[in-house]
C-alpha cells in the first residue's frame, strides 16, 4: 500500500525528525483507537484502558518498577482529539524552528530528555510533597511534558521571534512560554495537577538545555550517542570514528569534515539580510551560521 510506503519513507531518512515524531504520536493514537473500537465491539472494553495503563507513567514507584519503559512510553500516549491536536500542533511550530536552527538531532534530544525530565518531576513530586502524596494514586500520559521542553526551548533559543496568533495578532514566542509556563503552574492543585508538574519539569529542562548548550554543553549527547548506536546496530552500517581538529582548518581539513565557523563578512551579510526582511526570511544555512557564530 502507498500509505506503508510513505510511512517507510518518513522514516528511512535521517533529515526528517520532526515528521517522524509527529508520525509516531499519529500512529500510536489510530492504532489505540482501533483496539478501543475492536474491543468495543468485542466485549471487551478493559483490554483497551489496560493497554493505555501498560505504558502509562505511574505515580506509585512499585508499578513503575514493574513497567520501567513507562518513563518514556507515556510521552507518545493520548486519549482525545483535541489532547493530540493541541500538543502536536505546538510541536509542529516550535519544533520547526528548533530543527531548523539546530538541527534534528537536537530536535529529538529535547523532545526525550524533555519526556524524562518531566517525568521525573511528576514522580518527585508523587512521591515527596504531601499535598500530592497524600492523594489518590495518580498516572500521567501525553507528550505535553516532552513538547512544553521544546516550546520553552525555542523561547530561549529565539525570544523574539513571532507567532501570528489568530483573532491576537504578532506575538513574540518568549511571551507564549511564560503564559503556558504560568497556566502550568496555576493548574497544580487541579485534576491535572500530573500533566502540569510533567509541563513544568519539561520546561524547566528546555530552558537549561539551551543555556547550557550556548555556554558549549550539549545535554543531548547521551541521546544522540544512542540513536546512532541503534542506527548502527539496525542498518548494519559501522560506526564513523569522529576525530577532533583544531580551529584553524585548511580547506582540505573542511573539505573532510571540520566544522569551519562562518566568516565575519558573512555574518555581516546574514545581519543585512534580517534588517532589510527580518529574521524569517534567511535560508536554514544562513540561520545555522548565525548561530555558530554566536558561539564564539
Amino acid at each position: 500500500m502507498s500509505i506503508v510506503n510513505d510511512i517507510r519513507t518518513a522514516f528511512s531518512r535521517r533529515d526528517n525528525a520532526l515528521n517522524q515524531l509527529l508520525l509516531i504520536n499519529i500512529l500510536v493514537f489510530v492504532v489505540l483507537i482501533l483496539i478501543k473500537a475492536v474491543a468495543f465491539l468485542a466485549g471487551g472494553s478493559g483490554i483497551y484502558e489496560s493497554i493505555v495503563r501498560l505504558f502509562s507513567l505511574p505515580a506509585d514507584l512499585g508499578a513503575l518498577v514493574r513497567r520501567p519503559w513507562s518513563v518514556l512510553t507515556y510521552a507518545f500516549l493520548h486519549q482525545g482529539f483535541l489532547h493530540i491536536i493541541f500538543n502536536l500542533l505546538n510541536l509542529y511550530w516550535f519544533g520547526s524552528l528548533v530543527r531548523e536552527y539546530l538541527g534534528d538531532r537536537k530536535l529529538v534530544s529535547l523532545y526525550i530528555l524533555g519526556a524524562l525530565a518531566g517525568a521525573a518531576l511528576f514522580l518527585l513530586a508523587y512521591n515527596l510533597v504531601p499535598a500530592y502524596r497524600n492523594g489518590p494514586l495518580a498516572e500521567v500520559l501525553g507528550a505535553s511534558g516532552a513538547v512544553t521542553a521544546i516550546i520553552v526551548a525555542a523561547a530561549t533559543l529565539l525570544p523574539d521571534y513571532t507567532f501570528s496568533l489568530i483573532l491576537i495578532g504578532p506575538v513574540k514566542i518568549k511571551y507564549i512560554a511564560i503564559v503556558i509556563v504560568i497556566i502550568s503552574l496555576a493548574g497544580i492543585d487541579g485534576g491535572n495537577a500530573g500533566g502540569e508538574i510533567a509541563h513544568i519539569g519539561g520546561a524547566i529542562f528546555g530552558f537549561s538545555f539551551i543555556k547550557l548548550l550556548q555556554r558549549g554543553t550539549d545535554l543531548g549527547r547521551p541521546v544522540q550517542a544512542i540513536g546512532d548506536w541503534l542506527g548502527a546496530l539496525f542498518s548494519g552500517r559501522p560506526r564513523l570514528k569522529v576525530t577532533h581538529r583544531s580551529q584553524a582548518a585548511s580547506p582540505a581539513a573542511a573539505r573532510k569534515g571540520t566544522i569551519v565557523k562562518p566568516e565575519q563578512d558573512e555574518i555581516d551579510l546574514i545581519l543585512d539580510k534580517i534588517s532589510r526582511s527580518g529574521y524569517e526570511s534567511l535560508s536554514k544555512d544562513e540561520k545555522q551560521k548565525l548561530f555558530r557564530a554566536s558561539q564564539k
